[in-house]
């Protein structure tokens, strides 16, 4: 177990944050997700407030009016549903692993809590950013925490840089369910 000590408030802000850690029933990588949550709150400049403020992307300009928990929540709802459709019509053949899925899925841009800074009031990509990406970022936090190679592994791949490599059924599952969230607001903001 880790030996990163993480304040109280942190862990009850994640918990707070995120209702859907009690879908993850597997209470050691519950735990594990929480922690990792919580030290980037420790770490972050962002309080639970900005998250619930800031716009989910810096990609879209200043007309979305998306939070960064608004979206992030979206995606964690989609890909679970999709992840119990799939067991549903596969699971014999391409099973997935509901935890997995569902750790990956909240811990997808954690490290976007070191990513970001504030100035004046507006979320920019800080000077930590600028060298590594929350993909990048979210992996180590994770790692620090214990979280398993499986659910780091969708960390890694749910943005451009997993177009690399080979993605897991659950990292498939996350970065579609990341993009096509995503991709339609810049479509459309761009009109």
């Amino acid at each position: 177990m880790s030996q990163i000590e993480i304040k109280k408030e942190f862990l009850e802000q994640a918990r707070e944050l995120w209702p859907e850690l009690d879908w993850i029933k597997d209470v050691e990588l519950r735990n594990q997700t929480t922690r990792t949550w919580a030290l980037a709150l420790q770490r972050s400049v962002l309080t639970p407030n900005d998250l619930n403020t800031i716009p989910f992307t810096l990609l879209c300009g200043p007309d979305l009016k998306v939070t960064f928990m608004g979206h992030k929540r979206a995606v964690v709802h989609i890909a679970k549903d999709c992840g119990d459709q799939m067991n549903k019509f596969f699971k014999t053949d391409l099973p997935v692993d509901m935890d997995v899925l569902i750790a990956g899925a909240i811990l997808a841009d954690v490290g976007k809590l070191l990513e970001y800074e504030l100035k004046d009031g507006k979320a920019i990509q800080g000077a930590y950013g600028k060298y590594l990406r929350h993909p990048f970022s979210g992996v180590s936090l994770a790692e620090m925490c214990d979280v398993p190679a499986s659910v780091c592994h969708i960390i890694a791949t749910h943005a451009g840089e997993g177009n690399m490599v080979k993605r897991s059924t659950e990292a498939y599952v996350v970065h579609h369910a990341d993009f096509m969230t995503f991709e339609p607001f810049r479509e459309r903001l761009k009109l």
